[in-house]
């Protein structure tokens, strides 16, 4: 297998990873809320990456790799409690098809952070994913899903415009640092930071979901392991796509799990959305220098 298709093979494992984490969150977060839920979780996730940093670590990252460590953990932190909160009030595959937006942000954003043109081609695609998302929302209100459900979409729009910069982090930071790492180093950043709330929101989970907050920890470090090695790897304009593989567990998982239906304005909508993340990836991708020089 060459290696190119293996990092692909390995990205496209780990978003079905995160996928079955998303469910066991959706689950957590309803019984529990959803910074409880991403507290526990991200401090499990301190002791699992921990044993594997503390056991394979050469040196202390650098300042400069620190400095990266920091931004993208503080915007994960952002993009977390934003998404798993929507994710409690909209079915699972809507969730995901509005998150798909992310690229195509992550396109404006470059053209701020970087001075990068924005040309016709990414304007279209811009184009088709608004409409993609004003079908979703379109049939958001035909289905009569209740104000909590708009919130909800709001607050994963939020979570995609954070997710937009940390596809710009993303590649920058697996070149600076291995899997173990960032893993490790993303889970105590955003531990760090929720616990900054703890005396007033923390809340010890009773023993009923100690479980599920463990295996959401292992199925979100296995899967952060299993990106970083493929972005290390493979550029991300190729690895991109396997994001897409996450509606398709999305609407399996929201079905078997939780008893959503995907309706077919949900189908709609995030075919456009995709065609236009499609398009907009054939352009040129984004130097890793220049996004050095802008952070």
């Amino acid at each position: 297998m060459k290696p190119s298709t293996t990092a692909f093979a390995i990205a496209t494992l780990g978003i079905a990873l995160y996928s079955c984490m998303d469910a066991l969150m959706k689950g957590l977060t309803l019984a529990i809320g959803a910074y409880n839920t991403l507290l526990w979780r991200s401090l499990a996730g301190v002791a699992i990456s921990g044993v594997l940093f503390l056991a394979t670590r050469t040196a202390w990252p650098a300042k400069a790799v620190m400095r990266v460590h920091l931004i993208r953990g503080s915007v994960s932190a952002v993009m977390a409690v934003t998404f798993f909160w929507g994710l409690a009030r909209v079915p699972m595959a809507q969730a995901v098809a509005l998150a798909f937006i992310a690229p195509l942000i992550a396109l404006f954003l470059a053209a701020v952070l970087l001075k990068e043109h924005v040309g016709r081609t990414a304007i279209i695609a811009s184009l088709l994913a608004i409409a993609g998302v004003g079908i979703i929302l379109a049939g958001q209100a035909r289905a009569e899903l209740g104000h909590e459900a708009l919130l909800g979409t709001i607050s994963i729009l939020i979570s995609a415009v954070c997710y937009a910069y940390n596809i710009i982090l993303m590649r920058q930071q697996a070149q600076l640092a291995g899997p173990i790492e960032i893993a490790f180093f993303q889970s105590v950043i955003v531990a760090v930071i929720l616990a900054l709330a703890s005396p007033w929101l923390a809340v010890v989970p009773a023993l009923e979901h100690v479980p599920a907050i463990a295996g959401a920890a292992l199925l979100a470090v296995g899967s952060l392991l299993l990106l970083s090695w493929a972005y290390a790897r493979g550029e991300a304009s190729y690895l991109a796509p396997t994001e897409y593989t996450s509606f398709l567990w999305a609407a399996l998982l929201g079905w078997l799990v939780f008893g959503e239906t995907v309706s077919l304005f949900t189908l709609a909508g995030a075919a456009l959305i995709i065609i236009g993340c499609v398009i907009a990836a054939r352009r040129r991708p984004v130097p890793i220098s220049n996004v050095e020089a802008a952070l």
